[in-house]
């Protein structure tokens, strides 16, 4: 199969869940174009991305200046030169009557170029809602063909709606040919937005059970404890310090690294040092694969606080998560998003309330002081992972569906439906 993917930016540390599926489909055989509005810094990247020459395979749009005048005189050049290959293509791109802001300020334009020489495709998968919506703009055009599939992940349906309104995906529900979510509280989400409940399936964001090796935990005379993420609200580190600020109180031989970066970076290291904790609470900044293995394999316990940010940003069952959940680290959550359908408090780990640090310090005391559990609980929650996010199981079901998608003209209630009913089954402990 041919497969166009429509990303925002690549490649970036914190989506190895798109990497994933990427990589995943060529092992197996498929060809895989990958297209980007922007080029992320590439000083750190993952290493499946020369690995498998991902950069080879990647187009991007113009640069698209902020400055509305410098931005209209380069698409004056883009015009002079794409003009006479594809004027009705072009010409598309700047109707404003149909197409709104997205014609008005030039991003369309902008954006069709890379796609302007593309064969068809067998697939189309946009990574997020609002690469559907551009997806389906490109399939009218003209300049990209094939089934789309869009997956929503969280932003684009919490502040993205914020900043759009709910109705914003209203014409992709119709014309899009299939959706996926990351988690049942975010198809339940999307289909109350009011996507067809047969269109839409819930395929989970994969993880690799061998790249993180199961480790029994045992209590030493010092505690690490872990959070990977991006420093931004919905992480909810804040909340994490705190609470590690309570626990050092009472067991000052406790450690607390925080792997990621992000806007809150000043915001977080300002109040490490008002608590004066600076010596025991690091800010690691981004690392790759391998050191957060390293790192996760030397820790005790791991800690995602998340909470929906002010703009409604809101996590899936994050990866971070099952990643440490593979090594056999007892994890603490929150009831968040996603996050309930991973963990099943006081079995494969523990779930407090959201913006309460009182009681995640609660939980890390009382892991600190029953450590004959962590075996345990590190067991439950790596079997589950590997029952329910195998990367290779997950991209095999992918291929399944593409082929489905592709080959069967079936209304798309029959086509996935099946489908549906199985994921349906992996549901576990909500509501119990």
């Amino acid at each position: 199969m041919r497969i166009a993917f429509i990303v925002e930016k690549f490649p970036v540390l914190s989506e190895t869940f798109i990497l994933s599926q990427i990589t995943g489909l060529i092992k197996r055989g498929h060809q895989v174009h990958i297209y980007s509005h922007y080029c992320n810094d590439q000083k750190k990247v993952h290493e499946d991305v020369h690995k498998f020459h991902l950069l080879q395979y990647t187009y991007y749009s113009p640069r698209f200046p902020k400055d509305y005048f410098r931005r209209f005189i380069k698409a004056l050049g883009l015009i002079l030169i794409y003009f006479p290959q594809a004027p009705i293509k072009i010409l598309s791109a700047l109707n404003v009557f149909k197409y709104g802001k997205y014609a008005a300020s030039l991003k369309l334009l902008y954006s069709i170029i890379p796609f302007l020489k593309s064969a068809p495709y067998d697939i189309i998968h946009a990574q997020f809602g609002m690469h559907g919506i551009e997806g389906m703009m490109y399939r009218e055009i003209g300049v990209l063909q094939g089934k789309l599939i869009t997956s929503f992940r969280g932003y684009d349906i919490s502040w993205y709606l914020k900043e759009e309104g709910n109705h914003v995906y209203d014409q992709l529900f119709v014309k899009g040919d299939l959706f996926f979510a990351n988690c049942h509280f975010f198809r339940d989400r999307v289909v109350r937005l009011g996507c067809d409940r047969y269109k839409i399936i819930v395929h989970g964001s994969g993880v690799d059970p061998d790249q993180f090796r199961f480790r029994r935990r045992y209590f030493t005379n010092k505690v690490c404890i872990t959070t990977v993420g991006r420093l931004i609200e919905k992480k909810g580190i804040e909340y994490g310090i705190r609470a590690v600020k309570q626990v050092l109180d009472i067991y000052p031989h406790v450690e607390y690294k925080i792997i990621g970066d992000g806007y809150l970076k000043e915001y977080l290291q300002d109040l490490i040092d008002d608590l004066n904790i600076a010596s025991k609470v690091k800010l690691l900044g981004w690392r790759n694969r391998t050191e957060i293995v390293d790192i996760l394999d030397r820790s005790h316990i791991f800690i995602a606080p998340s909470v929906t940010a002010a703009n409604g940003n809101q996590d899936a069952p994050v990866n971070t998560l099952k990643e440490a959940m593979l090594m056999g680290l007892p994890v603490i959550g929150t009831y968040h998003g996603g996050i309930p359908e991973l963990i099943e408090d006081g079995v494969s780990g523990f779930l407090v309330p959201t913006r309460d640090s009182d009681a995640i310090a609660q939980k890390i005391i009382y892991l600190i002081e029953h450590p004959e559990i962590w075996e345990k609980i590190g067991k439950n929650g790596c079997s589950y992972v590997k029952a329910t996010y195998d990367i290779d199981k997950l991209n095999d079901q992918l291929v399944e569906i593409y082929r489905q998608l592709i080959e069967k003209e079936l209304p798309v209630s029959k086509l996935i439906s099946p489908t549906l009913e199985r994921t349906a089954k992996n549901i576990v402990r909500i509501g119990k």
